[in-house]
């Protein structure tokens, strides 16, 4: 019997290094471990062990993993549902490309509001994992992050908004993408498992053009128009949450609007100063002649980048980290007095091209 479980284990861990080794990466302990048996069942952990790093045919997948192909095709579509597994349409037949961990299948367990996993359980076990030394860092990434911060389009400056390129605005990328699909916020509906979510709303999360298209076939969205999309997108910069895009400069597959609370890309900002967002091309500046010391920026601001500090001859002034701040323009768009002024970074970044050139510069700053 211990060789049977040993065997099992061997199985698990050969996934958890096929994780591992994904751009974004998954280290490996005992929480990954126990994440992974309550996902894969055991055939699923050894198809998911066999794959390589681009999307493969059912016919490669099935000499690596020496199951026979109608059997494999049960085992992956199984996989795909649970969100496991990407299946991509190419002409008359689908390749299978594994999906990471983060973005990938946290969200797509978490997008699912049905009882057949224990959400509660697998929420407090990814809480554990993302918490644990070193994980939140490797999956951020070097210096090319997953993720990238969008700027709120109402507050930059009228004196730069002609150079302001079609990457940079949200608007922009939705009217490009020709619509997408609206689905139920992984990281608020882990928090409600957890008892620690907002009253943000939760269907938030957009997906984009061909990427959306998996989200609706799984049953993981709704299918949303570009004028749903843009209503999503100025409901929630109503409510102060941050925009975070896909990090590629075409086509981007998602937009996520976050909280400091629930988000784990911004709580990894607070809780463990690690960074899997790449900030916009503004910050702010403060015009201390106009600013009324009412706070309310330092309380709009989700990652705590600006604090309130003793002014000279009473009353409080903001004082930014420029170090912290991501650039989403909230506390800029909430300032009653408009002291607080977007402005061009003295170096602009332009994010990698695509999702392959996104996982190549990640791969290589990795050592992969």
């Amino acid at each position: 019997m211990g060789h049977i479980i040993n065997a099992k284990e061997e199985i698990y861990f050969a996934l958890a290094e096929r994780l591992s080794k994904t751009p974004e990466g998954a280290p490996i302990n005992e929480h990954l471990m126990e994440i992974l048996h309550r996902l894969y069942t055991e055939n699923e952990a050894l198809v998911g062990s066999k794959f390589s790093s681009i999307p493969m045919p059912l016919s490669k997948i099935s000499s690596l993993s020496g199951i026979e192909e109608s059997e494999l095709k049960v085992i992956l579509d199984g996989m795909s549902d649970k969100g496991l597994v990407l299946d991509i349409p190419r002409k008359d037949t689908f390749y299978y490309m594994l999906a990471p961990m983060l973005v990938g299948f946290f969200e797509y367990t978490f997008m699912r509001t049905g009882d057949n996993v224990n959400l509660k359980e697998l929420a407090e076990l990814f809480e554990t994992y993302f918490h644990s030394p070193g994980v939140m860092k490797e999956i951020a990434g070097v210096d090319t992050k997953v993720m990238r911060t969008l700027i709120y389009e109402n507050v930059i400056p009228l004196a730069v908004e002609t150079e302001v390129l079609d990457y940079e605005k949200a608007t922009e990328i939705i009217r490009q993408s020709g619509g997408g699909a609206i689905s139920i916020c992984a990281c608020r509906h882990e928090a409600s498992h957890l008892g620690t979510a907002c009253d943000a709303p939760t269907e938030v999360c957009m997906s984009l053009g061909g990427a959306a298209e998996w989200i609706i076939r799984k049953g993981l969205g709704k299918p949303a128009s570009v004028d749903d999309l843009l209503k999503v997108l100025k409901q929630t910069q109503e409510l102060g949450l941050v925009h975070l895009c896909d990090n590629v400069l075409n086509k981007p597959t998602y937009i996520c609007n976050c909280c400091g609370c629930c988000c784990k890309v911004l709580r990894g900002i607070n809780e463990q100063q690690v960074f899997a967002t790449h900030p916009s091309n503004f910050m702010p500046l403060l015009e201390l002649d106009s600013c009324i010391g009412c706070g309310i920026c330092a309380e709009k601001c989700q990652i705590h980048a600006i604090t309130m500090s003793d002014r000279k001859g009473g009353g409080e002034i903001p004082v930014l980290n420029s170090e912290v701040c991501i650039g989403c323009g909230a506390c800029s768009a909430a300032c009653p007095s408009q002291s607080l002024t977007m402005s061009r970074r003295a170096v602009l970044s332009v994010p990698p091209e695509n999702i392959r050139e996104k996982f190549k510069r990640m791969a290589l700053e990795k050592g992969r």
